[in-house]
């Protein structure tokens, strides 16, 4: 592999076209799998090459990466069983989203992915009560931190972060999927209105409500870290599902431009099946794609005002100026710094 070329891109053709791999050296393969670990891929990237001849010691690397991404998959499936239970007496409807939903319904993006934490998705009306089951669950409270906390609950989409005393797993409970000061505001109560019951009683999201909220949580709630994976369940669950009706549901939501964008990304990075109208970049897409490859061949961040600009970028989208320039106050003053 030349020096020149980016290594993060080395990553998206191996996943687009698993035998480009065959060509890299002994130093193309460190970046790749480097690369591929730093972006939570390599996992992926293990099941697209599997049966090709590749190295011996990279062969044991996505051999061991397979093995973990499968334990995380059952860990996160109990983990989801965990919640139900807890919930159960409730009556409350559970949405899986996100790594725990692809597992759960078997989806192709499942496959090899990393899973963090369990994300669900509650009717806000009834946000108190399934924290509250949580909690006498053996739920805790993540965030000490009395304005941290005050921020979820006033401003976000989301109860603050809550973690299981005796395993060690985290619960994100959502009751819509961007913040409530952000510039566009999803129809939550569409989401679980259209969601889709499992065997077990939980529920995930319809299709193409999975890829609008893939779309909104990469381009209208984050900087963009971890984009090329959520590139990637948007590859997937488009290869899968197809588009139809999806730009009337991103409509519905007001993540028509999101769903576009990230469609357009998904297209360049992974050769994702997209109308042809939906193929033209604007003026901005390219910074896009800048912020998406931001890594060295050691799969370190590079390209630092570049993910600064997302990084503010992405609370801009979150709150309104005033809202915004005391919370990164406040969070400066208590000596945080973005990644």
């Amino acid at each position: 592999m030349g020096g020149t070329v980016n290594p993060a891109a080395v990553l998206a053709r191996a996943l687009r076209d698993p035998a480009s791999v065959l060509a890299l050296d002994s130093a193309g393969w460190t970046a790749l799998l480097a690369v591929a670990r730093a972006e939570q891929l390599i996992g992926t990237l293990a099941h697209r090459v599997q049966g090709l001849a590749i190295p011996s010691a990279a062969t044991r690397v996505l051999e061991d990466a397979r093995a973990s991404v499968e334990q995380g998959r059952v860990a996160a499936l109990w983990e989801a069983e965990m919640a139900r239970r807890a919930l159960a007496g409730t009556n409350i409807p559970v949405v899986l989203l996100k790594g725990t939903a692809y597992a759960a319904a078997g989806f192709a993006a499942a496959t090899g992915r990393s899973i963090g934490d369990l994300d669900i998705l509650v009717p806000r009306a009834r946000i108190d009560e399934a924290e509250a089951a949580l909690l006498a669950a053996g739920w805790e409270w993540v965030k000490p931190d009395p304005y941290d906390d005050a921020y979820y609950r006033r401003w976000m989409h989301e109860l603050p972060p809550l973690i299981h005393r005796e395993r060690d797993r985290m619960i994100d409970v959502h009751h819509t999927i961007l913040p409530l000061t952000a510039r566009i505001t999803p129809d939550a109560e569409g989401l679980l209105a259209d969601s889709v019951a499992l065997e077990n009683g939980l529920r995930i999201l319809a299709p193409a409500d999975m890829i609008c909220h893939a779309a909104a949580h990469l381009l209208a709630d984050g900087d963009l870290a971890g984009g090329m994976r959520n590139l990637w369940d948007i590859h997937c669950l488009i290869g899968e599902f197809g588009i139809e009706g999806l730009e009337a549901r991103a409509v519905r939501h007001g993540l028509l431009s999101a769903v576009h964008r990230a469609a357009r990304q998904a297209n360049d990075l992974y050769g994702t099946s997209i109308p042809e109208r939906w193929r033209v970049w604007d003026s901005a897409d390219p910074l896009y794609r800048r912020r998406l490859l931001a890594r060295d061949g050691w799969g370190r961040p590079t390209r630092r005002f570049t993910r600064l600009a997302f990084y503010i970028r992405s609370h801009w989208l979150r709150m309104p100026p005033h809202l915004l320039a005391r919370h990164l106050w406040t969070k400066w003053r208590k000596g945080h710094v973005p990644a």
